[in-house]
């Protein structure tokens, strides 16, 4: 019987074991993201996210018990110089497992186990957007009153008004405002008007 033996032994001896999770480990600390099956991240992740945490203590011993597990100076130098800057105010779960589906081969199920804090698609750290300007029903942005002061020779504050600033006017890119310039009308010919016709009876007046 199997009583209190938790961990998965993955199907290799222990020293296998114990060569393949650190070098998972050092792959993970390179390239901060890797493709591997369920079982393998689950043991992964209980293996290297201790020596994160021990990272963020950066002295000779911190090094040397890190260094005993990865066997890797390069990883080593990255974790305590890197790693350990970007996961400062984290307390724990610097991992996570992403499941892919399954392997065609054997129907493993395989997954992605990346660093949490190298992963910009979940963290929201863009700024909150400036809350919008009101509009009135035509379109017009409100502005705030301005109150103007009006003061005698002694000092004494005789009367304020309150008065709405207008809205600025809006700026239209790519277009120049010109100056408005009247074009004057042509002038229409004058149309010669006819003579009167005399009347009935009347005889026209012959010119000298």
């Amino acid at each position: 019987m199997r009583h209190n033996k938790k961990g998965n032994h993955l199907g290799r001896t222990s020293s296998h074991r114990k060569a393949m999770l650190a070098n998972m480990s050092v792959s993970l600390i390179r390239h901060k993201r890797i493709k591997t099956t369920v079982a393998k991240a689950k043991a992964l992740r209980v293996y290297v996210e201790p020596l994160i945490t021990k990272s963020k203590n950066d002295t000779t011993h911190s090094r040397r018990v890190v260094f005993s597990h990865l066997k890797d100076k390069n990883a080593v130098n990255e974790l305590f110089r890197d790693i350990s800057v970007k996961v400062a105010d984290r307390p724990g779960g610097y991992t996570r497992i992403l499941k892919t589906g399954t392997r065609l081969g054997d129907n493993a199920e395989m997954c992605i186990i990346e660093l949490v804090d190298y992963n910009t698609t979940y963290t929201s750290d863009s700024k909150a957007a400036k809350p919008a300007a009101r509009r009135t029903r035509r379109g017009k942005t409100k502005s705030a009153p301005t109150k103007t002061v009006s003061v005698d020779a002694g000092g004494k504050v005789v009367d304020t008004e309150t008065v709405a600033e207008e809205p600025a006017a809006k700026k239209v890119e790519g277009k120049i405002d010109e100056p408005a310039v009247e074009i004057p009308k042509e002038a229409k010919p004058k149309e010669d008007k006819p003579k009167d016709s005399p009347a009935k009876g009347e005889t026209p007046e012959k010119e000298a």
